[in-house]
């Protein structure tokens, strides 16, 4: 079983920097080298994200990772950092019901030593969201594009780019944060959009590829060191240039911290 991260930063912390205008941090990360690096640089959160489906194992999406790895890379994470708060992928088909969830987010908590679970959402996870929220497990909804959904999708396509696709995002997000969110990400959708998201619920709003005006951003920690092999994502930007891994991250950090990033 994985040692539980320290006293470091928690969701009540995380919920009092997005009162005071203060941006979140986040990173991900997928071994224990790596977490250490991230959590002496103080980031505020490490995901350990199914995004190592493509990342480490070298797939093309997300779809093949198993609970085994989430849980394999997730304690090697948790295990090795004192301050970042771990958020962990619940992985495709993991929460397909509510007694799946419910298994397979305290698998995660309990041998992973994850302390919140992330979720791909929808409104038909209204229900689920629900009952991990009421068996104590703190939960990271994440919408708008969902990698977990690429087969469905058709391909990586910002999401929410017409009124209606807007209005049901923004619905959801509400209804999500009512039964018990703790967190969004909101991932690939119109920086207004996202804005009014951040705007309207009272919960802490990361954003990847979906502007400046969230409460937090996100990337994949190999992307900004430029290391990812292939073309990035447009809102990626490389932090390696000309100087070490450490000042990487922490450039990253504190151009997060000043909303320089993103521009």
């Amino acid at each position: 079983m994985s040692a539980q991260n320290s006293i470091g930063i928690t969701i009540n912390q995380l919920q009092k920097m997005r009162d005071s205008n203060e941006k979140i941090a986040c990173l991900t990360a997928y071994d224990a080298a790596f977490a250490k690096l991230l959590d002496h640089a103080g980031m505020d959160v490490i995901l350990v994200g199914d995004s190592l489906g493509m990342v480490v194992q070298g797939n093309p999406s997300t779809v093949s990772v198993t609970m085994d790895d989430m849980i394999y890379h997730t304690e090697c994470v948790s295990g090795s950092v004192n301050h970042s708060l771990v958020i962990s992928d619940m992985p495709f088909m993991s929460y397909s019901n509510i007694d799946s969830a419910l298994y397979n987010a305290t698998r995660l908590m309990q041998e992973g030593g994850a302390q919140m679970v992330k979720l791909e959402a929808t409104q038909r996870q209204t229900e689920i969201v629900e009952e991990l929220s009421a068996y104590g497990i703190p939960i990271c909804a994440h919408l708008g594009l969902r990698p977990q959904y690429i087969h469905k999708l058709g391909g990586y396509h910002a999401q929410g780019t017409d009124s209606d696709s807007a209005n049901e995002l923004l619905l959801t997000s509400t209804t999500l944060e009512a039964a018990g969110a703790d967190i969004l990400l909101v991932e690939c959708i119109p920086a207004k959009l996202a804005a009014e998201i951040t705007k309207t619920v009272n919960i802490p709003v990361i954003g990847i590829g979906a502007g400046k005006d969230c409460n937090g951003q996100i990337l994949v920690l190999q992307d900004i060191l430029g290391i990812t092999p292939g073309k990035t994502p447009p809102f990626v930007k490389n932090y390696m240039q000309s100087c070490s891994i450490q000042d990487a991250v922490t450039n990253y950090i504190k151009e997060v911290k000043s909303s320089d990033f993103p521009a």
